[in-house]
């Protein structure tokens, strides 16, 4: 499992939704054929027909751009946050303008439809849905019953017949296409949301982290400060009346001083303990910024907490030798968990010939803080152009099982440090 960064995460995070988004958009955007494709085979019919003088047919065609922009305006601006009136009213007088050519040719209904469509992306309450619905659904209605009239004069039923349905036909299609966009719509804010969220929780980590700490801290040192106080208040007052009794206060003063450094030392060190997924995260970010390709293997499950802090320990000075000391290109980290030890290895592709690690003072350092836990280090190339840097730390003895004899993945390999 690799492990990413913060920083990483927050990056796809913010990829995903762009991605997203521009789905989303673009799904809008070839909807849009869906009125300018019927509305020019209707220009084009209604002219060869005759039904439409050439000038009038020109000014269809140039309505239709101008209608095309207003919906790119309406799903833009809808999508961010709502469209602005002008751009609902300014829409609305060319829609009433090209659904007048209902006269001509009925095509032209897709025309008020896929406005209401777009209108619909902008936050509203359903109250304004409706009428907005019912008030297209009216006028597509009196425009296509004169455009039937027109159209179709020996038709059996009479006008105030066809009306009523028409009316109904339109006013329930854009309420179909409304509730499909707000549907939409409403899937988009759930990933904006998200995303939100997600940013907003890292934010109330870190706030709760500062919190607890601040709270440790007064829990610690509030009553060993306020008894100090009380106690060199108390010894002052007795230096001159009873230098005895001012000296045993003074000892409890700086008793109750070094109770307090040392519990503070305490807690410092829990907060300043290097955790090995974090230091995972951090080394495989430094490593990729230097140009060096890290692949972390799975982690083990169970390992024990002094165990995870050595083995990332071992991580940040192997990360730090590969930094300063090769010109590897590509670096491995596997962590194998055996019956009673832990074994790391890292394997970088970039040995120097004029450089040895092994003389410097971070490896001698690091295998010391491994010995402590009865672990060993081992360095050295393995092949002509890779180093290896091994480390074995044993189990602490409750998981270690009770069978006697060395381990055998105990045995150094490469160099010993």
């Amino acid at each position: 499992m690799a492990v990413a960064t913060t920083a990483e995460l927050a990056e796809q995070d913010h990829r995903r939704l762009e991605r997203y988004r521009r789905v989303t958009y673009r799904s809008f955007m070839l909807a849009s054929l869906g009125f300018l494709g019927p509305g020019l085979v209707a220009l084009a019919g209604a002219y060869a027909e005759g039904e439409l003088a050439p000038a009038l047919a020109l000014t269809g065609l140039l309505g239709l751009g101008v209608l095309f922009a207003c919906y790119t305006w309406l799903v833009r601006t809808g999508l961010d946050g709502g469209a602005p009136r002008r751009a609902v009213v300014v829409s609305g007088a060319v829609t009433a303008a090209l659904s007048a050519l209902l006269l001509a040719n009925p095509l032209f209904s897709v025309v008020p439809v896929f406005w209401v469509s777009a209108v619909a992306l902008t936050p509203m309450s359903r109250a304004r849905i409706a009428v907005l619905c019912g008030g297209t659904g009216t006028a597509c209605g009196v425009y296509g019953t004169l455009g039937a009239e027109r159209l179709y004069p020996h038709h059996a039923m009479p006008w105030y017949g066809v009306l009523p349905i028409l009316i109904a036909v339109y006013t329930a299609t854009c309420a179909l296409v409304a509730f499909l966009n707000r549907y939409q719509r409403g899937t988009w804010d759930l990933h904006q949301q998200a995303y939100a969220g997600r940013d907003a929780l890292a934010r109330l980590a870190v706030t709760e982290e500062r919190l607890r700490f601040s709270r440790d801290l007064h829990d610690l040192l509030g009553h060993s400060l306020s008894l100090i106080a009380v106690k060199s208040e108390l010894a002052l007052r007795l230096a001159e009346a009873d230098p005895g009794r001012a000296g045993a206060e003074m000892a409890d003063v700086r008793r109750a001083a070094r109770d307090a450094l040392r519990e503070v030392r305490a807690a410092v060190h829990g907060y300043r303990a290097v955790e090995l997924d974090a230091e995972l995260a951090g080394v495989r970010a430094v490593l990729e910024a230097a140009g060096v390709r890290c692949e972390v293997g799975d982690l083990p499950d169970g390992l024990a907490p002094e165990v995870r802090s050595v083995l990332a320990w071992v991580i940040r000075e192997g990360a730090t030798n590969v930094i300063k000391h090769s010109e590897a290109r590509r670096c491995g980290v596997t962590v194998v968990r055996h019956d009673r030890s832990v074994v790391l290895e890292m394997l970088n592709d970039g040995v120097r010939a004029a450089a040895d690690p092994r003389t410097g003072s971070g490896l001698a350092g690091l295998a010391e803080r491994v010995a402590v836990h009865g672990g060993e280090i081992t360095s050295g190339p393995r092949g002509r152009a890779e180093f290896l840097l091994r480390a074995v730390v044993p189990m602490p003895q409750e998981d270690a099982p009770a069978a006697e004899g060395p381990a055998p993945d105990a045995l150094p390999a490469g160099r010993a440090v």
